[in-house]
């Protein structure tokens, strides 16, 4: 097991911490910089660019894998790699379509990156990038990437998973407002998330869980240059690759299922375990819904930038922003374990606890905010365009 995560995590790592290194460098010469504005909580210029050492340290490791599962490299294969408890376990039956229909996530993922480094370019309106989240969601979904959720109706499960997906892009884009803050979440739920499939389940799930180790490696690798004082940003190329990666891996991993070696009725594992997705997610679910409601209950667009964001509330508390982040990645450790714990418990019973856990830990941001909260937003000017972006930031400029 070790071997594996080992395996997963230290390539993307490492391609990540040079490649990030060398856009710091190109980054200025193409345009690439995020200069300070009133939005913004940076005070230099500083390149943006790092979503794009994110996409390459995870995509170069996933076409290796690729190449070695499909015998296209001579001489190598993934019994050459792989430790022998791995190789014992994995479906190699359904190798290649699980592999196809990653590769169509990652291609989902990459076209909205796509999108948003043409927006680090030009700064594009919310419209059509909402409509191409919307596209890559629904296209997506079609493609299989669905939740059953227990629910009868499969177009009502559809429908849920296209949500989740735009919120979760959406959430992750909000969410990079402070030097390493975007990224250190995701690498949080992206470690537990496969900690989940590799510990949590009856049998481990190497593949969802494999690929999610390598997005924290990457994320690892990135956040040794974003981490604050930050000399790269991430940019919405890269919020918007993390956010739809994230969202698509929990909907195709197994948070529940049958252990054959009980009894066999569903009670023997719970039902239960499927809000693990929402508890390691609690935090950047909270901010985006607090943030809209805000933004919807003052009048505002709810795609209007502003900073009325749990990290901007906790520096107007005093907090230093260094500690403001781990403060936000402290939470979301907490509620993310939770969601671990899930797996602990026999049944709703014990599970009720643990919600009532999260619902305390997000009770007492709610009231951090609302002390630190004004009455009255000093970005809710006339002259700010509800047309300026549907997310908040560009590295730390929101």
């Amino acid at each position: 097991m070790l071997a594996f995560v080992l395996l997963c995590v230290v390539p993307p790592l490492l391609l990540s911490a040079l490649t990030t290194g060398l856009l710091r460098r190109w980054a200025p010469a193409w345009g690439l910089v995020d200069r300070p504005g009133p939005r913004k909580v940076h005070h230099h210029p500083t390149p943006m660019g790092g979503g794009i050492a994110v996409w390459v340290s995870v995509i170069t490791p996933l076409a290796i894998v690729t190449a070695l599962g499909a015998n296209l490299l001579p001489g190598l294969s993934l019994k050459t790699f792989l430790p022998a408890d791995v190789l014992e376990q994995l479906d190699v039956s359904q190798f290649a379509s699980r592999l196809s229909q990653l590769w169509g996530i990652l291609a989902g993922a990459t076209l909205l990156a796509v999108v948003g480094l043409i927006d680090d370019f030009r700064n594009l309106s919310w419209k059509p990038r909402l409509a191409v989240q919307m596209l890559v969601a629904v296209g997506l979904v079609v493609g299989g990437v669905r939740g059953t959720l227990f629910l009868p109706s499969p177009i009502i499960a559809a429908a849920v998973t296209v949500v989740w997906i735009l919120v979760l892009i959406n959430a992750f884009n909000f969410l990079d407002n402070m030097d390493g803050l975007s990224p250190g979440i995701a690498l949080i739920a992206a470690s537990l998330f496969a900690f989940v499939l590799l510990l949590g389940t009856p049998r481990p799930h190497w593949l969802v869980a494999g690929v999610l180790l390598v997005l924290a490696g990457a994320l690892a690798g990135f956040l040794c240059h974003n981490w604050p004082p930050a000399k790269i940003f991430l940019g919405d190329a890269g919020s918007y690759f993390i956010g739809c990666l994230l969202a698509t891996l929990t909907v195709i991993g197994t948070f529940y299922e049958n252990d054959p070696n009980t009894a066999a009725n569903t009670a023997a594992i719970g039902r239960h375990v499927m809000l693990a997705p929402l508890f390691i997610l609690a935090i950047p679910l909270y901010d985006f819904t607090s943030v809209m409601l805000i933004r919807l209950r003052r009048g505002q667009s709810p795609f209007q930038p502003d900073k009325n964001h749990f990290s901007h509330r906790l520096v107007e508390l005093g907090l230093s922003k260094p500690h403001a982040v781990l403060t936000i990645h402290l939470a979301t450790l907490m509620t993310g374990l939770g969601g671990v714990l899930l797996y602990q418990v026999a049944d709703w019973s014990g599970a009720m606890l643990i919600i009532a856990l999260i619902a305390c830990v997000l009770a007492l941001i709610a009231i951090l905010e609302t002390v630190a909260r004004p009455q009255a937003s000093p970005d809710s000017s006339p002259d700010s365009s509800p047309d300026s972006s549907p997310e908040d930031g560009r590295g730390t400029h929101a």
